[in-house]
């Protein structure tokens, strides 16, 4: 498989990194969260910061700046963009 296409989570992904969601695999009210705040199938993101002690992840997600938790991250499969 080539790279470019090749399936990661979010919280593999390191600062200044782009990629593409593919699936959010959490469920429930956190679930909902991270639709509401963007994160769909499709949408790109720009990982900002990763914190010091590991949490939060800091990401451009569309127009807004957004943090989750790394364990969030984990259930986040996302396409990383190459440019």
């Amino acid at each position: 498989m080539d790279k470019k296409n090749k399936k990661t989570t979010l919280d593999q992904l390191k600062p200044g990194d782009k990629g593409t969601v593919v699936n959010v695999k959490i469920g429930g009210a956190i679930g909902q969260r991270l639709m509401s705040m963007g994160f769909i199938n499709g949408t790109t993101l720009v990982v900002i910061r990763n914190a010091p002690l590991v949490d939060p992840i800091e990401l451009q997600v569309r127009d807004s700046h957004v943090s989750i938790r790394h364990s969030e991250a984990k259930n986040i499969e996302v396409i990383r963009i190459y440019e």
